[in-house]
């Protein structure tokens, strides 16, 4: 008796979806933050944040469970949290529903807490791709400077932040079409720095 051939079909990589949602949403929010855009486009990320930003992240993390994947999973559960955290602070905010005008550095302090979380990703990126290594490096410390300039009322700091997360952005969007180009190629066609297994 002969058992029935059993087709494996490889899972597609969800770290495409939740890199290119995560870094066009920074990539429009930097630009507001780095003073490129109007501040008064800020409101325009909001439904981006909530729909793109988050939501698709939530997926991509939930995918990521799925395979397994502890670092992907925590990383995209996380920082689609932090859209709809972002988004839904705007909309509470300027609807009135909560208010803020006393939080004083409450905001910045908020942003250095996802700093923090950041940086202790980004010591697990150590042993993936490069790209991955860049992109939390960049987040890291754009959120280090984004909490620092709103603590401190620094347009500087925030402009700063703004240009460096603009670079952060860009690498995921960069990291996305790295994972959806090499898949459709078969090959390792757009480099991402993909580090060597060890005993290999």
């Amino acid at each position: 008796m002969v058992d029935d051939e059993v087709i494996v079909v490889p899972a597609a990589n969800p770290a495409a979806l939740g890199l290119v949602a995560f870094g066009l949403t920074t990539v429009l929010l930097s630009l507001v933050n780095a003073g490129v855009l109007p501040a008064g486009g800020e409101p325009v990320v909001i439904p981006l944040a909530l729909a793109f930003g988050g939501l698709m992240q939530i997926f991509a993390g939930a995918f990521e469970f799925r395979l397994g994947n502890t670092f992907g999973m925590t990383a995209f559960f996380s920082y689609g949290a932090f859209w709809w955290w972002f988004a839904f602070l705007l909309l509470f905010a300027h609807n009135h529903w909560i208010d803020i005008s006393q939080a004083g550095p409450t905001v910045g302090v908020a942003l250095l807490l996802w700093g923090v979380l950041t940086l202790y990703l980004w010591i697990s990126t150590f042993r993936l791709p490069k790209i991955l290594f860049l992109i939390f490096l960049t987040l890291w410390v754009t959120f280090g400077l984004l909490g620092l300039g709103a603590i401190q009322a620094n347009p500087a700091l925030s402009h700063a932040g703004g240009w460096l997360g603009l670079v952060c952005g860009s690498l995921a969007i960069y990291g996305s079409f790295a994972i959806v180009t090499n898949s459709v190629f078969g090959r390792a066609l757009v480099p991402v720095g993909e580090r060597p297994v060890l005993g290999a």
